[in-house]
Parts: C-alpha cells; sequence; structure tokens
C-alpha cells in the first residue's frame, strides 16, 4: 500500500512512489502524477490520495517497451489503469478522466451478450426451417417447366434419358418439357423409340434447337418434327436425314431405295399428324436438303412453330398458346412465372455419351489392344488385361452406334498388329513404320460421314500416332535390352563365371570348384593346382569344365588382350 499523500521522484519518464516504497516494488502511477518539466529529481506531490499499489504476478515479467533490447527499471509499465479506490473499490470513470487517465479497455461481448447473440441465431434458424416448407409449398402450386438438354449422338443412352426425363414430368404433373437439342444424328432406332415416348407422354413436349449456330441434323429432324411445338434460336438448321449404312459401306441402290423410302413414309406420316409441311418433311429425307429457322418458319405450311432467342423468350412465347396434342386434344400452356427445373444426365448415361464419340472410340481400341499385348507379354501383370479389355468393350459398343467403315478399321488393326510385332522382334523400326502408316490410312477413312462432328481429323489422327509410336518405341528398347542382356540364371548363366579352385583339378577329374556361391566338381582339359582361379568353359550335369584364366598381356602396337 502507498501511503497518503506520497512523494514521488521521476525517473526518466517513470514516476514511482518514494515513501517507503523500494525500488523493485515500486508502485506505477500516472504520467499526470510526475512534472516532467522539472528535473529528472525533482519530488512533487501526487494528485491521487490512498491509492493502492497492485500486486504483480511473480510470473508477469518487468515490463520491456516495444523496441527494447533489454529489461529495465526506467520504463513506463504497460496496459491501462485501473486505479482503486482505498477499500479496493474501483474508480469512477469520471474521476479517472478527469486525472488524465485512460479507461480501461472493455471486453467486446460479457458472457449475457454471448447467450443472447446465440439465442438470436437458434431462433432464425428454427424459423428459417419453419419458412422454407410454406415457400416452397406456394412455389410447388405453380407446375414446373422441366428442361433438358442433348448435346451428343441420337443412341441408346441418349433414348433412356429422354425417356426418363419425360416419365419424370408426367410423374410430377409438369406444365412443360423443353428438349434443348443439339446432335448431327444418330440411330433410326433410337429416333423411334424417342419419339414414340413423346407422342405417349402426358406432358407437352417443346424440341427447341439451340442456342444460336446449333443444328438437328439426320435423326434430330425427325425429332423436331415429332414434337408438340418445334422451336429454333436464330442462325439454326435442320434437316438431312437421309438414312445411310450403320456400317458407313455404301449401300446398292435397291438397299439404299428402301431405307429412304421406309424413313421418308415415315417423315410423312409426322408431319401430317402434326400439321407441319409434308413435302419438306420427305424432301429433307429423300434428297438430304436442309433448312435454315427462318424457311422453316415462312414455309407453307410451316415446317417449325416459332423461333426464339433463348430459353426465357421461348416461355414468354409460349404462355397462354394452345397446343394440339398427338391424340388431337388441345392443351393451353401456362409458362409465365412458372418454376424452371434442370434435368441432367446421371453419370452412367454421361459416361455412355462421351463414349459414343469417334475420337473416344478411336483412343479406346488403341489403348485396348496395347493393354493385351502387354499382358500377354508379361503374364501376371493383371492391370494391363483388366484396363484392356475394359477399353475394347467400351470401343465396340461407340462402334456399334456410329458408321464405321470396316475397310479402315482393318487397317487400323493391321497397323496395331505391327506395331505390336515390332515391340517383341528386332525389326529396327520398320514394322512400326508400316504400322503408323497403315493406321494413318485406317483413321482417315473409319468414319463414313459427311457431319462434321463424327470427323476425326488431321491434327487428333496425328497426334495419336506420334503418341503410340512413342509408346512403341520405348516398348520395343526395353524388349531389345532384355534380349541382349546376360543370363544369370540356370546354366546359361553359369558359363564363363569366375571360380577358384578348391582341391587339384585334372582331366580324370576328383577337384572341386567354388564358384557363382557354390562348391561344384569339375574336370579340365590339363591340371590346374589349388587356389588357381577359373573360368567355366561347359556344364555336364553337376560338373563342370573349366579352364585358368588367362592373364592381361600388354602388347604395345595391339594394346590389351585377354
Amino acid at each position: 500500500m502507498c501511503a497518503s499523500e506520497p512523494r514521488l521522484r521521476c525517473v526518466g519518464s517513470m514516476p514511482r512512489c518514494s515513501s517507503g516504497i523500494s525500488s523493485s516494488s515500486a508502485c506505477p502511477v500516472p504520467p499526470s502524477c510526475c512534472d516532467v518539466a522539472g528535473p529528472a529529481t525533482r519530488r512533487v506531490s501526487c494528485s491521487l490520495t490512498r491509492r493502492s499499489c497492485p500486486r504483480r504476478s511473480r510470473r508477469t515479467p518487468p515490463w520491456v517497451p516495444w523496441g527494447s533490447s533489454r529489461r529495465t527499471k526506467e520504463r513506463d509499465p504497460p496496459g491501462p489503469w485501473w486505479p482503486l479506490r482505498s477499500g479496493g473499490r474501483r474508480d469512477t470513470v469520471g474521476s479517472r478522466a478527469a486525472s488524465g487517465m485512460r479507461l480501461p479497455r472493455r471486453p467486446w461481448m460479457t458472457a449475457q451478450g454471448s447467450r443472447l447473440a446465440v439465442g438470436l441465431m437458434v431462433t432464425a434458424t428454427a424459423l428459417s426451417w419453419l419458412v422454407r416448407p410454406l415457400v416452397a409449398g406456394q412455389a410447388s402450386d405453380r407446375p414446373a417447366v422441366h428442361v433438358a438438354e442433348v448435346d451428343a449422338l441420337i443412341q441408346p443412352a441418349s433414348a433412356e434419358f429422354i425417356k426418363q426425363t419425360l416419365n419424370r414430368a408426367d410423374a410430377a404433373d409438369a406444365a412443360l418439357v423443353v428438349l434443348v437439342l443439339r446432335t448431327p444424328g444418330g440411330l433410326v432406332d433410337s429416333t423411334r423409340d424417342i419419339n414414340t415416348s413423346i407422342i405417349e407422354a402426358q406432358t407437352p413436349v417443346v424440341v427447341y434447337v439451340g442456342p444460336s449456330g446449333a443444328r438437328a441434323a439426320s435423326a434430330g429432324f425427325l425429332i423436331t418434327i415429332a414434337a408438340d411445338v418445334a422451336a429454333m434460336a436464330p442462325g439454326t438448321h435442320i434437316g438431312a436425314a437421309h438414312p445411310v449404312s450403320g456400317t458407313g459401306e455404301a449401300m446398292d441402290d435397291t438397299a439404299a431405295e428402301k431405307a429412304a423410302s421406309d424413313v421418308a413414309a415415315y417423315a410423312r406420316s409426322l408431319a401430317t399428324q402434326r400439321r407441319r409441311n409434308v413435302a419438306l418433311a420427305e424432301q429433307a429425307v429423300t434428297n438430304s436438303e436442309s433448312f435454315t429457322e427462318v424457311e422453316a418458319l415462312e414455309s407453307e405450311p410451316p415446317l417449325i412453330d416459332l423461333v426464339a432467342d433463348d430459353l426465357d423468350s421461348l416461355l414468354e412465347a409460349l404462355d397462354g398458346r394452345a397446343v394440339t396434342r398427338w391424340d388431337g386434344s388441345t392443351q393451353i400452356l401456362r409458362t409465365a412465372g412458372a418454376p424452371i427445373e434442370h434435368i441432367e444426365m446421371n453419370w452412367r448415361q454421361r459416361l455412355l455419351s462421351a463414349i459414343a464419340h469417334p475420337q473416344i472410340a478411336v483412343l479406346l481400341f488403341s489403348l485396348g489392344t496395347l493393354g493385351l499385348t502387354i499382358e500377354l507379354w508379361t503374364p501376371g501383370a493383371v492391370l494391363p488385361g483388366v484396363a484392356g479389355g475394359l477399353c475394347l468393350l467400351l470401343a465396340f459398343f461407340a462402334f456399334q452406334i456410329m458408321p464405321i467403315n470396316y475397310v479402315g478399321l482393318l487397317l487400323v488393326v493391321f497397323g496395331l498388329v505391327l506395331l505390336i510385332l515390332e515391340m517383341v522382334t528386332a525389326a529396327f523400326g520398320v514394322l512400326a513404320a508400316g504400322g503408323v502408316i497403315s493406321m494413318i490410312f485406317g483413321l482417315a477413312m473409319l468414319i463414313d460421314s459427311p457431319a462434321p462432328e463424327l470427323q476425326l481429323g488431321w491434327p487428333f489422327i496425328l497426334s495419336t500416332m506420334l503418341a503410340l509410336a512413342a509408346i512403341v518405341g520405348f516398348l520395343a528398347r526395353l524388349s531389345l535390352r532384355a534380349q541382349r542382356r546376360r543370363p544369370v540364371t540356370g546354366t546359361a548363366g553359369m558359363i564363363d563365371e569366375s571360380g577358384e579352385v578348391l582341391d587339384d583339378v585334372g582331366p580324370g577329374g576328383g577337384g572341386r570348384v567354388s564358384t557363382h556361391g557354390e562348391i561344384w566338381s569339375a574336370i579340365a582339359p590339363e591340371p590346374i593346382p589349388r587356389g588357381t582361379r577359373v573360368r567355366v568353359v561347359a556344364i555336364d550335369g553337376m560338373t563342370l569344365t573349366v579352364s585358368p584364366e588367362r592373364p592381361a598381356v600388354a602388347d604395345p602396337a595391339q594394346g590389351v588382350h585377354i
């Protein structure tokens, strides 16, 4: 405790009590108690009376100001001032402010404030959970518009996705289904399955060819004219629905005429039932004609129903529109303000759609063939065989969908065989060069379709061939190195091994030799004394034929010989 009216001594900038207080337990006081203008040794009176000295913790080291390299007693203590009155009570804020002391720093939140904040957060969370079903119920009062995007070949995976979308919309009592279609074509059977699902759907179906720059060719054209509402974006086109062989090979005149007549009749029936231009629908099949959005809309009767810039403008144009279904009934569309639900393919459908691409199919076929070759070359590796089998099966699935030219496929297979032979034989690159050339010609004619999306392209062909050539070259180098490596096991591994005679060896036998970490019976064409270094020249059962090692002889003219 500091005495009343203590005498202070200013030491540096830190005033301390000087009345019976040792320098080691000096009582820190505010700077206002010291006349800093006077001499450092001048004694002044403290403005505070009966002030208690705060007890310093033993664990707290003496205060070291920021930037100081050592502790000193002539520095101001840190922290806010907490002056106490006699009796241990805290002084008022006004008295501390009047004395020039800094106000204490209070915690940013008390325990009571923390409990209040937690209570508010819990209440807000509970209200959000209670209000969410109400909002969802209000939103579900309006039937939703289901939007599904098809940007792939028309194949079994695409047909399954569209069928699931329509069934989901019927189960949810949706207001409308919009199929955003971009496709170069596909299988006729998958196209018929999709159109059957559209015709039998309880929900009206709109096929929208978009965005700008897209097209719905071949199978996409038949799907477009089969919809309840056919719409296109500016800068798109449809048509070119002439059938081709599934293998890409040219059909004879009779088969081609039959296929074209069948698809043309199917297109006429769809156009007639949907009240579209039957003549243009037939020309798209028989003459492979294509039509822009303006030509399709301005024809008489029109081939499509409307042109819309995007999905929002399409839904706005469809609101209040009367749609005639396949069975002749009329339904009014209500799309203004309807919630939009986007339907996505599942992982299996996305995988199959990605595989049904010419470039992916060629890569899978090449990698599958190499994987099986490596498995046959090194039995027991397991992984190359399993991966190769999976790749080949997926490649065959893709080839089933695309128009494949079998002549090009055979050239690709022949090239792969030559590359495999290069890996197992030392042909010095001749077989590899022939394989690469064969595969280049095969890939160039593999896909027989005018659609740009189905073409492989020279950049892909050349880059693929370079990668395969690099892989085959690396494996061929490993094979050649393994063939040239000296045997280390068996009879061949014992030949030319070095050893040491343990017992005298002669033509009659009876000697023993230590070689290859083992002791063998040995014979020699000449007597060899014990301790002589020998080499194995032949092996007959469990007996070695050895000969002495010849020391190296230096010849100034010829060099060193053994």
